[in-house]
C-alpha cells in the first residue's frame, strides 16, 4: 500500500512512519518541517517538505490511503495565530479530503483530539457525547471532523480522538504532561504542579501509532474512536514521577479548568489491545535522559520553538 502521511516529521509521525515501512508499505512523508526531520532514510520513503495549506502541491498520484496528522498542535500554539490555526487544522483538511475523493482515494484516517469534548463532568466520556470545545485548537478539530464525516459515503473514514500522548519519539515533545513532568524532575530536581486535580486521559505513543495501523488494517471499523486508556490527574502523574526519582512536588494554584477523561470501549470492542502505560513512558524517558540520548531542547517545546523562530508570523 502507498500511504500519504501528513505531519510525518512530528511527534507521532516519526514513530508511525517506520512502523508502516516495516509492514512493507511505501510511505510519502509530507511535512513543513518546522521542528526538523528526524526520519531515517529508507528506499520506500520519499520525504516531501511542504505546506498542507497549499493543497495543490500535494501529489496524490498512486496514493491508496491518507493518514492526516498535520495541524497546529495543542492549545497554546493554536492561540498564537487563530487565523493560521483555522487555515491549517481545518480549511486545509477540508481541501485535502475533497482532493482525496476526487483522486479516487478510498481510505482516510484523521488524527483529531480527545480535547474536543471540552470540560466534562461525566465519568464515562464516550464518542456520543456533545462536543463543546473551548479553544481554537479544539474547535478546528471538531469542525474538521464534521467535514471529513461528510465524505463517509465516498471513502472509508476513520477518526481518532487521541488522549494526551506520552513516551519517547525521535521528534520528542516535552510540552505534554507526562513528558514535561518527567523532564522537570530530571533537570530541576523538583516538580511544580499547577492545580493538580485536573484529570487527563493518556496514551503511550507506541499505542496511538499502533491504533492508526490497526485501523488501516481493519477498514470494516469506521467512524469515530476515542483512544486513551489511563485517566489520571496531573497530581497523580507527578507523584508517579516523584516516586521514581525521589524529588519533591510543589503545588501552586491554577486557573485552568480543563479536566476531561475518555472512555475507549468502542475501540477496544474492535479487538485493539493497548500494550503500554504511563509508567512505561516515565521509565523510558528517565533511561534515555540518563544515557545522554535525550536532552531538554527548545525544539521539543512547540510553543517555545514557534515563538523563537517567528513561524506564525512567517506563515500568516
Amino acid at each position: 500500500m502507498k500511504i500519504l502521511v501528513t505531519g510525518a516529521c512530528g511527534y507521532k509521525g516519526t514513530v508511525l512512519v517506520p512502523k508502516l515501512l516495516d509492514k512493507g508499505n511505501e510511505v510519502v512523508a509530507f511535512d513543513l518541517q518546522w521542528f526538523g526531520n528526524f526520519l531515517k532514510a529508507h528506499p520506500k520513503l520519499p520525504v516531501v517538505k511542504g505546506d498542507v495549506n497549499k493543497t495543490d502541491t500535494i501529489d496524490l498520484n498512486g496514493i491508496d490511503a491518507i493518514i492526516h496528522l498535520a495541524s497546529i498542535a495543542n492549545d497554546p500554539t493554536g492561540d498564537l495565530n487563530p487565523k493560521l490555526t483555522w487555515e491549517t487544522s481545518c480549511l486545509a483538511t477540508m481541501m485535502l479530503v475533497d482532493k482525496a475523493k476526487r483522486a479516487g482515494i478510498t481510505r482516510f484516517i484523521y488524527a483529531s483530539s480527545g480535547s474536543v469534548y471540552g470540560v466534562k463532568e461525566e465519568e464515562q466520556v464516550t464518542e456520543d457525547l456533545e462536543l463543546l470545545p473551548i479553544t481554537e485548537y479544539n474547535k478546528t478539530k471538531m469542525v474538521a471532523e464534521r467535514v471529513i464525516l461528510s465524505y463517509k459515503d465516498d471513502m472509508v473514514v476513520q477518526l481518532v480522538r487521541p488522549a494526551t500522548v506520552c513516551g519517547l519519539s525521535p521528534r520528542m515533545r516535552l510540552d505534554v504532561s507526562v513528558n514535561l513532568l518527567t523532564m522537570a524532575a530530571l533537570t530541576k530536581g523538583k516538580i511544580t504542579v499547577f492545580g493538580g486535580d485536573q484529570v487527563r486521559p493518556n496514551i503511550h505513543i507506541q499505542d496511538i501509532t499502533d491504533v492508526y495501523i490497526y485501523l488501516l488494517d481493519h477498514p470494516e471499523h469506521t467512524g469515530v474512536f476515542n483512544a486513551g486508556f489511563e485517566n489520571i490527574s496531573i497530581k497523580d502523574i507527578a507523584e508517579r514521577v516523584a516516586n521514581k526519582l525521589e524529588v519533591p512536588i510543589e503545588i501552586t494554584p491554577s486557573s485552568d479548568p480543563r479536566s476531561y477523561r475518555v472512555n475507549s470501549d468502542r475501540l477496544l470492542a474492535t479487538g485493539f489491545k493497548p500494550k503500554y502505560t504511563v509508567d512505561d513512558a516515565i521509565d523510558e524517558i528517565i533511561v534515555a535522559f540518563q544515557r545522554g540520548e535525550l536532552k531538554d531542547e527548545a525544539r521539543f517545546h512547540n510553543l517555545k520553538w514557534m515563538l523563537e523562530n517567528n513561524y506564525t508570523e512567517v506563515a500568516a
